[in-house]
């Protein structure tokens, strides 16, 4: 392992939710949301059929066209993701501060 610089190597004990549903547009959603003490209280979202992941709080929710470009989804199927987020997503915890 001296081969390696290591920025951090960190372990936590973590909630993971997995959850599948099918909106109104008809588009299948497998995701795994990790809730860990790292990236300021945003959620960890993984798109389970894409492999396609990103950190979300309620700022990149109001970013426009966030999350059609994150998982490639569009703009009908990223309306629908994020009424499921919103409910799901809390509050950014600056800790470090």
């Amino acid at each position: 392992m001296s081969d390696y610089d290591f920025l951090y190597d960190h372990q936590e004990e973590t909630t993971t939710r997995f959850v599948c549903f099918v909106g109104n547009a008809l588009h299948r959603f497998d995701l795994a949301i990790m809730t860990t003490t790292r990236y300021y209280g945003k959620k960890l979202v993984i798109d389970l059929q894409s492999g396609r992941s990103a950190v979300i709080g309620p700022d990149d929710l109001n970013e426009e066209g966030y999350l059609e470009h994150v998982f490639k989804i569009n703009e009908e199927q990223a309306q629908e993701l994020t009424e499921f987020l919103s409910q799901i997503i809390g509050s950014i915890h600056f800790t470090d501060i």
